[in-house]
């Protein structure tokens, strides 16, 4: 039986990931949520598509959900009379007609239109058919043949996906959509077939002729099935808690001060300070969001205290007691029953003792229980557990018989069912570890459609742990690894993980908890993973398809004759170069950027020039980036810079002060070496704080740029303005960096960019420029999507212009995107901000 148990399993395992797998692939496209130059472009043809009969070129279409802005350019078409064919979609327009084929400057007979929540849940096959028979173009889509009667003759064709940089027709409106299975016909014989299914790179494979796509800033859908994707990391005050809104695909993150509130779908973080007071929360506390009564609830097993948490007033209905002693619960699991009205915490570890027990609270009477049971369910903690309408599935843990610590303790595997109506426990079968022992987060996926489970593993016997997915049967002991591993420093009572499943979005959610005893704080990671999650491989991509090198090699030797322009500039006349550099510009699809030299950028990616213009940036280990940007940003903000105390504290607070004192050393004095590359920059320590000794007109820091703007809003003008712009616009602060101590920063620069903006936008009257004020509040959206002050700046702008409609549209996504965020409605109407005095 035990044999057939598992060959029905892998079956299963077999057959369900045969089924999701196939459709995880496609390409994203980012949009107006990124700064123009980190938007997604396509090219198919590197080299112009030609055919001398009718063709189809087809796809399929996806939009990628949360976003507020959906606008832009599906494919862009060129042929070599330079006459373009649009796909547009533009949000704006209200009689259901989105979608717009452009012919030129014009909008064609073709319009139409597929409901927004389709094209968030599901792929829409869209063909365009080029008739040279019938002398016209065909669009089909949904069943439904648009028709437009348009010139063709045998001609060749570049085709362009999402943004680009070609010519003059260059565009970077995208909408943030997904792409894939691109296809083109020839008559009826499949002539290109790019799948867009790669994992990672900057090309897509083409399967037929090998003329493989460019890509720029992918988003490839395999490898967000694949690839956990930390989507914030930041400290909150307290030992505190997480609970999660299925509904709203909201992570709730209860902390000492204020409520944390990370929306999944907008992925936008914000706060609720507590209105009635600070909620002193005691080591070892959960939290529960009960989507029955759309309450928040906090519990505390020793004081068997219940505090409910309400959204309007921001306010605990209960306190801790104090003093406390330590918990004899920790790590338990939890689970709200519908069929008492009742929260459920089974096991737990404490004083030496791991347990299994039940208890309940009753919400109708307010009254604890320890619920007398039947059946086996050892003691243990570190468990998983999912719950279903007629209790809950728990899986694996740590723990031991007789529940004594000192008493062979061991990771236990079998998943069993608690059933709360009959009080039962049941063992259903045990797991086998593949390799190491593991336990598992406190949570589980359970899917009951298809009988399947998702948890996370880690290994309890090591402090620098990871964790990993599984899937897995309810109905047998198969299960496999999907995705990739996640970081988690594994320090018993003080760490804490968990798993959540976004219905709509259809993510997985990941969040680790770190207390840190000593000042009080809980670092917390949060992680998704798009569903259904691709399985486990290290396995990396292929190296390079043959057209890729071929573009690599033309892009090297486009190198090289840049190299050579730059000899040649010096012998030849200004005029003479330019047309050179301007063929050149041609060939290899991009501006020829100035260098730049003795300088350091810490908007967008962190880069490093050295007094050659060399960029010098990978020569930064992990460590030594770190001690740089710290020394460097305590610097310029607090001009004094950073104490040898609180350098320790930051990076080597696990060090003894022999060690600390020694890795300071060697890595300042590698850092030295670094920076004796560029002209007038060191590190220095002669005031007693470390800095970074620099001459302002000598070393280019846009930081300092920054400041000076920012600074000095009293006299703001719009070459300031533009001149803030143009820093911002490489990205949003060291975007590819995350330290716990950088979070403040950014947190700072974000709020002091939109002040500024705000700050000049309410200088201008709508009458002198409202197309600047329109900018402006773009602007402040790049950092926060839903300012209220901008929206109203924007709205009124837009009217003032004529745009009514649009007007109308993004103050409705501003409605929604708020409602999600903070739970309630706006408080205004749309014609009540127009109405409004500045």
């Amino acid at each position: 039986m035990k044999l057939k148990s598992y060959l029905a399993g892998f079956l299963f395992l077999f057959v369900a990931c045969a089924q999701v797998h196939g459709q995880s692939y496609g390409l994203g496209f980012a949009g107006h949520n990124v700064v123009q130059d980190k938007r997604t472009s396509l090219d198919l043809s590197q080299e112009p598509i030609c055919f001398d009969q009718s063709f189809e070129l087809s796809f399929d279409l996806s939009f990628m959900e949360g976003y507020t802005d959906y606008f832009g350019y599906v494919f862009r078409i060129i042929d070599q009379e330079n006459r373009n064919i649009d796909l547009v979609y533009d949000m704006r327009f209200l009689e259901n007609k989105h979608f717009k084929l452009i012919i030129g400057d014009k909008v064609s007979d073709i319009t139409f239109d597929i409901a927004i929540n389709e094209l968030y849940r599901n792929w829409h096959k869209i063909r365009i058919r080029f008739d040279q028979d019938g002398q016209k173009l065909q669009l089909s889509t949904g069943g439904k043949t648009y028709t437009q009667i348009l010139k063709l003759k045998n001609d060749c064709y570049k085709v362009l996906f999402g943004a680009n940089g070609f010519k003059d027709f260059k565009v970077k409106d995208v909408p943030p959509m997904k792409i894939r299975d691109v296809k083109i016909l020839k008559g009826n014989k499949l002539n290109f077939h790019w799948p867009l299914n790669e994992r990672t790179g900057l090309y897509g494979a083409e399967k037929i002729q090998s003329r493989d796509a460019i890509v720029s800033n992918p988003i490839w859908i395999k490898k967000m099935h694949h690839d956990w994707s930390l989507v914030k990391n930041l400290v909150v005050e307290g030992a505190a808690s997480v609970a999660f809104n299925a509904e709203k695909e909201a992570l709730y993150l209860v902390s000492e001060d204020s409520l944390a509130i990370y929306s999944v779908g907008t992925q936008q973080l914000s706060y609720l300070a507590y209105q009635s007071g600070k909620q002193s929360l005691l080591s070892g506390n959960q939290s529960l969001y009960d989507t029955n009564t759309g309450k928040l609830f906090n519990f505390y097993m020793d004081q068997q205290l219940v505090a409910g948490f309400d959204f309007k007033s921001r306010s605990w209905d209960r306190k801790y007691v104090s003093p406390a002693v330590i918990t004899n619960f920790w790590h338990p699991n939890k689970f709200y029953s519908a069929i008492d009205s009742s929260f459920y915490m089974i096991g737990g570890y404490g004083q030496y003792q791991y347990k299994n027990e039940v208890t309940r609270y009753h919400f109708p009477d307010n009254t604890w229980k320890v619920i007398p049971t039947s059946g086996e369910y050892m003691p243990r903690y570190l468990a998983a557990l999912g719950a279903v309408k007629n209790g809950a599935y728990l899986l694996g843990g740590y723990g031991s018989t007789t529940g004594e610590q000192i008493l062979n303790p061991k990771n236990t595997y079998e998943l069993s069912f608690y059933d709360a109506k009959l009080r039962q426990f049941k063992k259903l079968f045990e797991l086998e570890p593949k390799a190491e022992d593991f336990a598992f987060a406190n949570s589980m996926v359970i899917n009951p459609d298809s009988d399947s489970y998702y948890a996370l593993t880690f290994s309890n016997h090591r402090y620098n742990s990871t964790l990993q997915l599984i899937a897995g049967s309810l109905k047998s002991p198969a299960y496999k690894y999907v995705g990739n591993t996640i970081p988690y420093a594994f320090h018993d009572i003080h760490s804490f993980a968990d798993l959540y499943y976004c219905p709509r979005s259809k993510k997985f959610v990941a969040v680790t908890l770190f207390h840190d005893e000593q000042h009080k704080r809980t670092a917390v990671k949060i992680y998704t993973l798009s569903g259904p999650p691709e399985e486990f491989s290290d396995a990396t991509q292929k190296i390079l398809s043959p057209a890729a090198i071929t573009y690599i090699v033309v892009f090297g030797l486009a190198a090289l004759l840049l190299v050579a322009l730059m000899y040649i500039q010096k012998k030849r006349s200004k005029s003479q170069v330019a047309l050179v550099v301007e063929k050149m510009e041609e060939h290899i699809g991009r501006q020829v950027q100035p260098g730049i030299k003795n300088a350091i950028m810490l908007f967008g990616d962190l880069q490093v020039f050295d007094k050659e213009g060399n960029d010098i940036t990978r020569n930064l280990s992990p460590l030594i980036r770190e001690l740089f940007l710290v020394v460097l940003l305590y610097t310029i903000k607090w001009e004094r810079g950073i104490s040898t105390e609180k350098l320790t504290e930051i990076l080597w607070f696990d060090k003894s002060v022999d060690s600390a004192r020694n890795n300071r050393s060697v890595n300042i004095a590698k850092l030295k070496v670094i920076l004796e590359k560029m002209d007038l920059c060191q590190i220095s320590k002669e005031t007693g704080y470390w800095k970074i000794i620099f001459d302002e007109h000598a070393v280019k820091i846009d930081y300092s740029e920054y400041l000076r703007i920012v600074n000095d809003k009293g006299r703001i003008d719009r070459r300031k303005v533009d001149d803030l712009t143009a820093l911002v616009h490489r990205g949003s602060f060291l975007s590819n960096v995350e330290y716990e101590w950088l979070d403040a920063f950014k947190s700072e620069i974000s709020n002091e960019i939109i002040d500024t903006y705000l700050h000049y936008a309410a200088t201008i009257r709508i009458e002198e420029d409202a197309e600047l004020l329109v900018k402006l509040a773009n602007y402040v959206f790049y950092f926060d999507p839903v300012n209220e002050e901008a929206t109203v700046v924007q709205c009124r702008a837009l009217v003032h212009l004529g745009k009514h409609s649009l007007a109308k549209a993004k103050f409705e996504t501003f409605s929604k995107e708020y409602k999600v965020i903070y739970g309630e409605e706006f408080g205004q109407r749309f014609n009540d901000i127009l109405e409004s005095k500045n």
